[in-house]
């Protein structure tokens, strides 16, 4: 039986998992009909409604959502940051009224002072909280915490010499710190790699079994939640967003990636806890725009225009014959940067040949070069050696015949979604009329569900919105090769979904030759027909290709039904592990 069926009503109201152990015995942390609006009169917005939940102390629980569903408003209430407008909130019995040292919270922004260093930073809360002790006494709790996060290295370096990963170190360390009763994590790990991401989901695990505080995590990672909680809660996006259905997590610890992914319970799990998130998505995205069709026109930068062009002029061009197994073909290419010490070589001696119309992903850790072939391949980045070939041209500098899409979508911010889409078609379509060029604007704009935005200004579009406006344009330009470099690293799962299967079936009907950064291992099963997994850089290489022999349309749900889902699965964790220990 689902475990959303197992829910009943108490006493008070609150709405009660009888398979989850965290709501037997006394609460920790007790939120009754709590709700927050922004805004007043007819212009106020009801983001939460009525919400109930009940922690016990000790627990990890994880809340899951959609962007702008209310997540960060929830932690910020019971961190005592904003105050709600009805409902209570209760830490140990006592209601919350204010902040306070008793609630730890680590945002998604690290939010450390520039100018100080790691010890300093840390010490800013130790000396707040523990006045009373002597310096010797402070100075050791600061160093302690530290080394919980394994910084003790880096205790006298600043936060510009950080990487991401130990920003959000110093972050935890500050708040475990304090000593609070309640660790509150808003989306601490969303910003970071795959690699990093991991390593820092260990790190605190490692801190709550150790220090047994009782932890809420904001998240938008279905597997996040599942390697690192006792319960998972979806908060239903809004107006007026609302818990659904608990999901008890009774997966054994400590909870290996590699062996969870053979394991029954954690696959019944994810299948249960994704297919709710997207039936809740597809609730709220409402129907599709009718989208207006392509006028027969060609870009200029296709080969079958110059034909065209030249059979109008009566000539007759030799036309060179388009080689569909190797139309995209790195030979032997390697990206070399000068250094101080020496020349350093990034990537090394990169061999791939794509065939026409063939999607294929990039995947590997931070570091390995990934993005250093696709910014050589778009010709952003000369390459140092060896030759990159096109539909039998060499690539020698950036053009229109290969569209971007970076994970910070690339908008002018003062011109409209319409107009940002209008400037890459204007460019290689001149000989078309202005109907029709305003129609094929149209076209992906109303593709990428934009229909109803295209008037808006980029910079008042949401993340999501400008990463679709991008997606359009670059489709617009109907380049020979779409280059995509994690465009959608920066997006919360939801919207993530989403916009991979706008991508998919854009790309579907296009049938464009597609080659795509990610460190997102479902993504590029999902998305690709082949991934390449680069070894580690300095000096990296294509290490193995795995074939993706899965049907068209894909969907995530046939995905995650797919017999041979969680093998392919299991060969890319396993290389992306194996990298990781050498």
């Amino acid at each position: 039986m689902a475990l959303a069926q197992l829910k009943m009503a108490d006493s008070t109201g609150m709405m009660v998992d009888e398979s989850a152990p965290a709501v037997a015995g006394k609460a920790f942390l007790e939120l009754r009909n709590l709700s927050k609006s922004y805004g007043s009169g007819k212009g106020a917005s009801a983001v939460l409604k009525n919400i109930n939940l009940s922690i016990r102390e000790g627990e990890f629980v994880a809340i899951v959502g959609f962007s702008g569903s209310g997540k960060t408003t929830l932690i910020s209430l019971i961190a005592g940051l904003i105050s709600p407008d009805a409902g209570d909130i209760l830490l140990g019995g006592t209601p919350v009224d204010g902040p306070g040292p008793d609630r730890g919270v680590v945002f998604q922004s690290y939010s450390l002072m520039p100018w100080m260093t790691v010890r300093q930073n840390v010490a800013l809360a130790v000396d707040q909280v523990f006045r009373e002790q002597s310096v010797a006494e402070r100075q050791a709790r600061v160093e302690k915490y530290v080394a919980m996060v394994n910084l003790s290295p880096a205790m006298d370096k600043r936060p510009s010499e950080l990487s991401g990963g130990m920003r959000q170190r110093v972050s935890v360390a500050r708040a475990l710190a304090a000593n609070p009763q309640i660790l509150l994590l808003d989306e601490p790990l969303s910003a970071l790699d795959a690699l990093t991401r991991a390593n820092l989901q260990d790190e605190i695990l490692r801190i709550w079994e150790q220090e047994k505080k009782t932890v809420v995590l904001i998240t938008n990672d279905v597997d996040e939640g599942l390697i690192m909680a006792d319960r998972i809660i979806p908060l239903n996006p809004g107006p007026g967003a609302t818990f659904g259905p608990e999901f008890a997590v009774d997966l054994p610890r400590p909870r290996d990636r590699t062996a969870m992914n053979h394991d029954p319970e954690f696959k019944r799990l994810r299948k249960e806890v994704t297919e709710y998130l997207m039936k809740v998505g597809m609730a709220q995205a409402g129907e599709q725009s009718n989208v207006i069709s392509l006028p027969p026109v060609l870009p200029n930068t296709s080969a079958d225009f110059d034909v065209r062009k030249a059979q109008r002029a009566e000539t007759a061009p030799a036309i060179t014959p388009i080689h569909y197994d190797r139309y995209v073909e790195f030979s032997q290419v390697s990206k070399i940067y000068p250094t101080r010490k020496g020349p350093v070589t990034v990537v090394e001696q990169f061999e791939l040949r794509m065939k026409k119309g063939e999607f294929v992903s990039v995947i590997g850790h931070s570091g390995c070069g990934k993005s250093t072939v696709l910014s050589m391949v778009a010709g952003l980045a000369e390459i140092s050696e060896g030759v990159v070939l096109l539909d039998n041209r060499e690539i020698a500098n950036a053009g229109p015949d290969r569209g971007i899409v970076f994970q910070a979508p690339s908008l002018v911010p003062w011109l409209s979604a319409y107009e940002n889409v209008e400037l890459g078609v204007d460019q290689v379509y001149p000989h078309a009329s202005r109907q029709e060029r305003r129609d094929i604007v149209t076209h992906f704009l109303d593709r990428v569900g934009l229909a109803d935005a295209t008037d808006k200004k980029a910079y008042e579009l949401s993340n999501g919105m400008k990463q679709r406006v991008g997606i359009a344009r670059a489709f617009a330009l109907s380049p020979k090769l779409l280059l995509l470099d994690e465009p959608f690293g920066m997006l919360d799962s939801l919207t993530r979904w989403d916009l991979q299967e706008v991508l998919m079936d854009v790309w579907s009907r296009s049938q464009l030759t597609a080659m795509m950064v990610t460190h997102d291992v479902d993504e590029a099963i999902l998305l690709a027909d082949r991934v390449v997994m680069m070894s580690n850089g300095p000096r990296a290489r294509v290490g193995k290709i795995l074939e993706i022999d899965l049907p068209r349309p894909r969907t995530r749900k046939k995905l995650l039904e797919h017999p041979d889902y969680y093998r392919l699965r299991e060969e890319l964790l396993s290389f992306l592990r194996d990298c990781d220990q050498h």
